[in-house]
């Protein structure tokens, strides 16, 4: 097997809403530059993603100069969204963790909340560095993380993909396979490795870049959730159930902090360091 590379990058602007795939990107201490700093939050303050609302799959955010996005989505008329100004902060609650965060301008409350049938709201994190520490329990001091589930970056293997695919062709559900990445929903896909190599990772570098691995990443029912469709299947948890059970989690992926800033590249060789 040859030398390990970054096959892929993904930048998500809005979570749970499909993002793009660059050439490049810079890494930033809480995520790649652009990745998940708006979120929709519900009436209550509670993050709106694909657990509740698999149609979010079918709506798309481009990153725009200057941190602003532009929403599209199946029936609505793409909108523009500026950065909001510094304001009145809200609560974010994410899974449980409390976050302050700015509000978009109206007229983006109205076109999400039209789309979704809801009452939502979008929000911008204005300043990550400060406002959202890692789970303490697997986190150095003074990192932090944006809209992330819970960690800066995560990183997927193409070889653990196709492991997992040839274990769900195997299965009674097979005929929702084969899967691709995206249901996965990662920052950086590596390839030329054997599968599951990353679950010995401790320290990686991408390029010139180094990130601490953090700890195994635990999926939900958004991995069910086809994010051309918004369809929901039982695969791959079903199989990851049997094969990637790891405590009281089903397993596929790595969550990543980086070491320090710097810019990865598709096609940068990915060196295991520890």
């Amino acid at each position: 097997m040859g030398m390990a590379e970054l096959q892929s990058i993904h930048v998500h602007p809005v979570k749970a809403l499909r993002g793009f795939s660059p050439r490049e990107a810079v890494v930033e201490p809480w995520g790649l530059a652009g990745d998940r700093r708006w979120v929709l939050i519900d009436d209550g303050g509670k993050v709106v993603t694909q657990r509740a609302e698999p149609r979010l799959a079918l709506a798309a955010a481009e990153l725009l100069p200057g941190g602003g996005v532009r929403l599209c989505a199946p029936g609505r008329t793409p909108l523009t969204v500026p950065v909001p100004d510094p304001g009145v902060m809200v609560p974010v609650d994410i899974f449980g963790t409390k976050v302050e965060a700015v509000l978009a301008a109206e007229a983006a409350h109205a076109w999400c909340g039209a789309y979704l049938e809801a009452d939502v709201r979008l929000a911008h994190m204005d300043a990550p560095a400060t406002r959202r520490p890692i789970d303490p329990d697997h986190a150095l001091p003074g990192e932090t993380v944006s809209f992330a589930d819970g960690y800066p970056l995560l990183v997927t293997t193409q070889a653990s993909l196709d492991a997992l695919n040839s274990l769900i062709a195997q299965g009674e559900h097979a005929d929702e396979g084969p899967l691709p990445m995206n249901r996965f929903r990662p920052n950086v896909v590596v390839r030329g490795t054997r599968a599951w190599a990353e679950d010995d990772w401790r320290r990686i570098a991408v390029g010139e870049v180094e990130f601490r691995v953090a700890k195994m990443c635990g999926r939900c029912v958004v991995t069910t959730t086809d994010q051309v469709t918004a369809e929901r299947g039982r695969e791959p948890l079903r199989t990851l159930a049997r094969h990637r059970r790891f405590g009281n989690q089903l397993v596929f992926g790595q969550n990543l902090v980086p070491r320090a800033p710097g810019t990865i590249r598709v096609g940068d060789p990915v060196r295991v360091l520890d």
